[in-house]
Parts: structure tokens; sequence; C-alpha cells
């Protein structure tokens, strides 16, 4: 038994696990499932699901055993770009948590992550008037197209100025939900990218660590 404790110790936590391949399935679900018709429903609770992971994930990091903490890998871009020279020489340093380069990766995908929510609740509140930013919209469209229409009737504009505003900031939005999805998506393939070179230039398995919580020790 003592033999086996010290060939691996617990790293992840249950939360941080379930945490991260709750997120992947939201986020696929969400992104591959067409917000049209009946799929508009199963789009926007995978929407939900990630801005509740999310947020639950930020507070973990505060709060949370060790190496779930943010200030565990709190690191400098210069140390995450020497870490990523070291691996491709290498000769990299191995972290028992996070990499410098893994670490802003969890950040930057945190960012994109809240992007990316942000603009969904946006746009969907802004163009079907639901959700948690639904009455906030539906206020400000109101507000909006009254003043629109007392312009056009002053400058004897023809009477579809503030339907074309509205449509311009619905796809405006819709626009900026999508990039900010796709940036996401490009870098979750590079932290796949970037946990396979580091499982090979460490010699160990960080995708079933995650599913494990466990690594060899330092």
């Amino acid at each position: 038994m003592a033999a086996s404790s010290q060939q691996s110790v617990k790293v992840w936590d249950p939360f941080v696990r379930v945490f991260h391949w709750s997120l992947v399935v939201a986020f696929l679900a969400a992104y591959f499932v067409e917000p049209e018709g009946s799929n508009l429903a199963v789009h926007v609770w995978a929407g939900y699901a990630v801005g509740g992971l999310v947020v639950l994930r930020i507070i973990w990091g505060f709060i949370g055993p060790k190496h779930a903490r943010f200030s565990d890998f709190l690191f400098g871009p210069f140390a995450a770009l020497r870490y990523l020279f070291s691996v491709f020489g290498g000769n990299s340093k191995r972290y028992l948590g996070h990499s410098p380069a893994g670490a802003w990766m969890v950040f930057a995908l945190l960012t994109g992550l809240s992007a990316t929510v942000i603009s969904g609740m946006s746009y969907y509140g802004q163009v079907e008037n639901k959700g948690p930013l639904g009455a906030v919209f539906a206020e400000t469209k109101g507000a909006t197209a009254a003043a629109s229409t007392a312009l056009a009737d002053e400058e004897n504009s023809d009477d579809d100025a503030a339907a074309r505003t509205d449509d311009a900031e619905d796809e405006r939005l819709e626009e900026l939900h999508e990039a900010f999805a796709n940036i996401t998506l490009v870098l979750a393939l590079l932290h796949i990218g970037g946990v396979i070179l580091a499982s090979f230039a460490h010699h160990e398995n960080l995708a079933q660590a995650m599913i494990t919580g466990r690594k060899r020790p330092e």
C-alpha cells in the first residue's frame, strides 16, 4: 500500500475533474448544435451550462485546494515562453500542477468562454428578448425604437429606419458571438495539442491524470 501511494499523488480534486469534462461536453454541444428551431433550446441551455461552470471554476480558483487555486499557477508571459522553448528543446521542467504554458491557456480559455457566453446571452436577449439580459435589451430596444421613429418622422425618413438599426445591431452581436466561439475552439485545439506535447515530453498521460486526479510525484 505504501509503495502504491508513492507511485502517484493526488493532484486534481474531484471538482476540477468534473468541471473539465463537463465543460468539454457543454461547449461542444453549444458549438455544434445549430441555434435554430427546436435546437435553439439545446444551444441556449448548453451555453448556460458553460457559463455556470466558468463561474464555479473562478470561485474554486480562490477557495479550492492547492493545485486548483489560481495562486498556484500565476506565471509571467516569459516563463510560459521559456517553458514552450524548453519543451521543444527536450529539457523542460516538469510541474506537478499546471505548467506556465498550461496556466496561460487556462486563463485564455476562461476569458474566451466568458466572452462567448456573455455575447451569446446579449444576442439572445437582443433578438428573442429572453434570457438573463432579455429584459435589459427589451427596454433598450424600446427606447431606441422610439427615438429612431421620432427622428424618422422629424426628418421625413422612411418608416423602416428603426427596423434597419435593430437588424444591424443583431447582426453585429451574432458575428461577435460567433467570433468568440471560434477563437475559443481554436484555443481548445491548441490546448489539446499542448497536452499531447507535454505528455510526450514528461512521459506521462496528462489526459488520464485529469480523469484519475493522480500523477507521479515530482
